[in-house]
């Protein structure tokens, strides 16, 4: 007997607060997501940066079992879009199908979505390849395009002497050296109970603070949203397994704190807090927070170390593989226009960009075009939220005067999105079409 897909269109909070034990089962089978897919994670996102009425969860259910889920809100400037929740504070952005119904539940999927969008575009930004969507996409009937979206840098998620075996001897040499160093200072590392994890994510973000005093940094860091958000969301993902608070301590005081986010296949990096201390021992702190990264990953069975968003140069010190996400455009028919227009500006934009570049290259300013990266900063230079860096523009839309970071949270290159989004410059490939 063949059971039937029902779909549900959710605008609701207080349902998408129920449906967490559901969407929890689908995450789990749902090999392609990212901790940012996580129900705690975008449920906390919401009540910290939603606008009443514009919640649209499209879900897909067999029988009673949730196979599919777009978590999405409508954006009415500067075209009405559905975009992914988790706004610039998030690096990827996804939907989740059940891996073993893939097929019939992302074509159920991508037809409650056209029926959603009514008169909106749908706009998934920061896809990672392979991820969820791209089944979506390959069963959408009508317009749509595919576009480079921002830069991410991935190493293999193995333990730390791994890593080392990848780069030059003489690199491998002197991170060694800047191992012992650690070692030699005395420096410790906990992982954080769950019930202490409010109080170390405060002290994070409070380090965070200190460690970017005096230099521009992303200012949503510094917002009480941000932070009533991060506790509220990391506290469940840690009970459940899906991230790590990692406290340093030097001397019996708190020097950093360090905030990872896993799913079954990757890990990344998200926010981290060091004391101005630690430097002026010469303890380097990219490498303390790559070595406990590494030893959460590598006895996890995890794939994918991911250094988020942005392309850094200190990043490269570790060889990474540069992997772009996408975004996805999708149109009805009477849509169609609107998608042709956030083409357009993408494509203005990039060229702007790089016009500029060159005339500062003329001028002989080699800075960049753009304001400070933000990545999830957590392998220090520049501020990504620092977390590692992106810079974030706010979209008219959203309770966000946020940037996904005004620094760039770990890396979204911060300069030209597309139509009303954030920052991350898409380039356009050549498109596609299923007019049908």
């Amino acid at each position: 007997m063949t059971v039937r897909y029902t779909t549900e269109l959710v605008t609701d909070a207080r349902a998408f607060a129920e449906v967490a034990p559901d969407w929890g089962r689908l995450y789990e089978r749902c090999a392609t997501a990212t901790p940012f897919q996580n129900h705690a994670w975008l449920h906390s996102w919401w009540l910290s940066y939603g606008r009443p009425g514009r919640l649209r969860l499209v879900l897909v259910r067999e029988g009673a079992e949730l196979v599919a889920a777009a978590p999405l809100m409508l954006r009415r400037a500067p075209v009405p879009t559905l975009v992914p929740l988790g706004g610039p504070i998030s690096d990827y952005g996804d939907v989740l199908i059940d891996g073993e119904r893939a097929d019939r539940a992302a074509t159920a999927l991508a037809e409650a979505l056209s029926a959603a969008a009514r008169t909106a575009l749908i706009d998934f930004r920061e896809v990672r390849p392979g991820g969820a969507a791209e089944h979506v996409y390959d069963r959408w009937s009508g317009p749509r395009r595919r576009m480079r979206d921002s830069l991410c840098l991935e190493l293999p998620a193995v333990p730390m002497d791994e890593l080392l075996s990848r780069l030059p001897s003489g690199k491998a040499q002197r991170t060694r050296a800047k191992l012992r160093k650690l070692r030699s200072l005395g420096v410790e590392r906990h992982v954080v109970a769950p019930d202490q994890v409010g109080a170390a994510l405060s002290r994070l973000l409070e380090l965070h603070r200190l460690q970017w005093q005096g230099r521009r940094m992303t200012s949503e860091h510094l917002q009480t949203r941000f932070c009533e958000h991060l506790v509220r969301s990391v506290g469940p993902m840690v009970r459940s397994g899906d991230a790590v608070v990692t406290e340093f301590r030097l001397d019996d005081d708190v020097v950093a704190v360090d905030l990872t986010l896993l799913s079954r296949g990757l890990a990344g990096g998200y926010l981290y807090g060091a004391h101005p201390r630690l430097r002026e021992r010469k303890a380097d702190v990219a490498v303390m927070l790559l070595d406990a990264c590494a030893q959460h990953t590598g006895i996890g069975g995890l794939g994918t170390l991911s250094l988020l968003r942005g392309n850094e140069s200190y990043k490269h010190h570790w060889r990474p593989e540069p992997v772009s996400n996408q975004r996805l455009l999708l149109a009805r028919r009477r849509t169609a226009p609107l998608m042709s227009a956030v083409v357009g500006d993408v494509a203005a934009r990039r060229r702007g960009k790089e016009l500029l570049r060159r005339f500062r290259e003329r001028i002989g300013d080699g800075g960049p075009v753009s304001g400070p990266t933000v990545t999830g900063d957590r392998y220090p230079v520049r501020d990504h939220l620092s977390r590692r860096k992106h810079t974030f523009r706010p979209s008219q839309d959203s309770n966000q005067s946020l940037k996904r970071t005004g620094e760039q949270v770990v890396g979204r290159n911060g300069a030209g999105g597309a139509v009303g989004t954030g920052s991350g410059a898409g380039s356009p490939v050549p498109p596609e079409r299923a007019d049908r």
